[in-house]
């Protein structure tokens, strides 16, 4: 997938003006956070679980090769191939090349944003693979030509009535507006690729060390019969996913679907070890695992080695103000939300991603909702810090906050200010709207109210009660 977050401004001034995407948006992702809400409040242990689950991704990050070397090695035993992959490039190579080797020409593929990461949909197709995403948000978006705007909710920019047109459209289905029909249709259809599907695609929540097994944690059985009925099973995760042990899982089971969806369990947590015995039912002959590290390892040596931490809830998107205003498409690349403003200017170049360190209000409630407790607004402000220095900020934006800063360390000055903002505030404003600030403001005014000015400044009120005590009254 290309990157386009340097058009950030340009898309999201287009999701903007689109209050049908706001209203799809707002609709699933504040079920999402009173779902949340309900979770955590029902199970006392969750600040504990976010305090392990943090301590057990800094204990993985602290000895990420060691970890890595286990894993692949207790893979191998039991029947795992595995490959790395430096970037998206080489990914793609080996996953073509094992098709192509495997004789695979239908193949069926559950989420995975690392797979979106490395385009890797658009690889095997180019490869001559037909591949099916089975997924239902997912499966609506490619037959929608789309990428996913959601983490865990690929088609959430989509209204039912949407899919209900695109339906009939793309497969010549009936028109319905019923979710459970929908959901029928999509299932009917899908059913015969996984029965003839020479090798299902996966991704891996976890990469458990101890066992060489890969967790996926589900709410479809998509996962889990892709991973099962086909031939071959082609897995591709980034090299952060690995946890030490197996007996860590349980940790990350409590805080996934509870600060994903609100769930206080997955629909399926399927926990998949090398390939199929001779007295397994099901499961694959052939096991793939492709290790993806596309900038990971630059990350881990660096300062913002926390974002890899992360385990892919959505969590920081369902509450962001930015990500419910424009949609996941603005940011302009795999990962959007809080979380894709840190990850996409590591991954893809800080001058590609210059828009989306300032994509963000710094309200703080993405660190307040992360399961695991990364701090996305302290590396926001650093990623802000490094544009400043690779020169990359506007030089407007640059030479105002040097005049804010040499303003707010003088008091009097700042009074002073204040005090002709206020008249003008009272004159001017218009409604709550400040419509004679100049341009390049104008954009901030439309979306925020200016308060009417209090009948007396703070800083007089002060004055007048700063000698009063509260045991003298």
């Amino acid at each position: 997938m290309e990157p386009l977050s340097r058009f950030f401004y340009r898309r999201s001034e287009k999701a903007l003006s689109d209050a049908t995407l706001q209203a799809s948006i707002s609709r699933t992702t504040g079920k999402f956070v009173g779902a949340r809400a309900d979770a955590v409040a029902a199970f006392p242990g969750f600040e504990t679980a976010r305090d392990e689950g943090s301590r057990i991704k800094r204990e993985t990050l602290d000895r990420l090769d060691h970890h890595l070397g286990r894993f692949i090695d207790e893979a191998e035993r039991r029947g795992a191939v595995i490959h790395a992959a430096r970037d998206g490039a080489e990914a793609r190579e080996i996953a073509t090349r094992i098709a192509k080797e495997e004789g695979v020409t239908l193949a069926v593929k559950s989420k995975s944003m690392v797979g979106e990461e490395v385009d890797l949909t658009g690889a095997l197709e180019a490869a001559g693979v037909e591949v099916v995403e089975s997924d239902l948000g997912e499966f609506i978006v490619q037959l929608a030509g789309e990428t996913p705007s959601h983490i865990i909710a690929p088609a959430v920019h989509k209204t039912r009535e949407q899919v209900s047109k695109l339906f009939v459209e793309k497969l010549g289905e009936p028109y319905t507006d019923k979710i459970p029909e929908l959901v029928a249709i999509a299932r009917r259809r899908l059913r015969e690729k996984f029965l003839s599907a020479g090798m299902g695609v996966s991704g891996a929540n976890f990469l458990c060390a101890d066992t060489g097994s890969i967790a996926l944690v589900t709410n479809e059985g998509n996962g889990r019969m892709g991973t099962t009925l086909p031939r071959v099973h082609l897995v591709v995760a980034g090299i952060e996913k690995v946890i030490p042990r197996l007996s860590d899982l349980p940790v990350f089971l409590r805080l996934l679907p509870r600060s994903a969806t609100g769930q206080p369990i997955s629909t399926y947590v399927s926990v998949l070890t090398g390939v199929k015995r001779p007295e397994d039912p099901e499961g694959p002959e052939k096991l793939h695992i492709i290790l993806l590290d596309n900038g990971r390892s630059g990350i881990l040596k660096g300062k913002y080695r926390d974002i890899l931490k992360c385990i892919r809830c959505g969590a920081c998107l369902n509450i962001c103000p930015v990500y419910q205003s424009v949609g996941g498409h603005a940011y302009g690349w795999t990962y959007p939300g809080p979380i894709g403003s840190v990850l996409t200017p590591l991954m893809t170049g800080l001058a590609e991603g210059v828009p989306l360190a300032n994509a963000s209000t710094l309200c703080g409630a993405c660190a307040d909702v992360c399961p695991v407790k990364i701090p996305i607004p302290g590396l926001l402000l650093e990623l802000r810090a490094d544009e400043r220095d690779r020169g990359l900020k506007d030089p407007a934006e640059v030479f105002g906050m040097k005049g804010y800063a040499a303003v707010m360390s003088r008091a009097g000055i700042l009074e002073a200010l204040e005090r002709i903002a206020g008249v003008i505030s009272s004159v001017f404003l218009k409604e709550g709207k400040a419509p004679w600030l100049p341009f390049r403001f104008s954009g901030w005014t439309d979306r925020r109210d200016f308060p009417a000015p209090a009948p007396q400044p703070f800083r007089k009120l002060w004055k007048k009660q700063r000698g009063i005590r509260p045991w003298n009254r």
